[in-house]
């Protein structure tokens, strides 16, 4: 009786974190101000160093980065840091659209996707992005200034 529930059910709203822990005085005198709006955090020249050793930065992420979705689920992905991320869907992982950064993450080529961004793509803190899912199979997402922020999807049929 559980899977006929489960087969029977409409598209879900699936929750996804986007996280980071900017600085905002050393990001903004470094990039530029607005770039972090948080108080306190991990300070710029710290981000570099996790990055330079690690090719990613562990608090900037998705969270989960895996999750299970059915065809027509929208997956609702909410801007809990500092920064402005994106959330795009993308054919392979790749790099975005800083190539400093895609650099450092060893993601030297950035994803076709991410160069077709559009204004509502970006994620400013505290906003939300939506995107559903049209067909089964591995779907994935990363952001495309952070490009190791990533989420990996297996999108059943209905």
């Amino acid at each position: 009786m559980a899977s006929a529930s489960a087969a029977a059910r409409g598209p879900s709203e699936l929750g996804v974190t986007m996280m980071d822990a900017c600085d905002g005085d050393t990001f903004n005198a470094v990039i530029g101000p607005g770039t972090c709006t948080r108080n306190g955090g991990m300070k710029f020249d710290q981000f570099i160093a996790e990055l330079t050793k690690l090719m990613f930065v562990g608090p900037w992420k998705f969270a989960p980065p895996n999750k299970n979705a059915r065809v027509n689920d929208t997956f609702v992905a909410t801007n809990r840091g500092g920064e402005v991320h994106t959330f795009t869907e993308v054919a392979a992982f790749g790099g975005g659209i800083v190539p400093n950064l895609n650099q450092l993450a060893g993601t030297p080529t950035m994803a076709p996707e991410c160069g077709a961004l559009e204004g509502d793509d970006f994620v400013a803190p505290g906003t939300t992005y939506r995107e559903t899912v049209h067909e089964a199979g591995t779907v994935k997402f990363q952001c495309c200034i952070h490009p190791w922020m990533r989420l990996e999807a297996t999108v059943a049929s209905r």
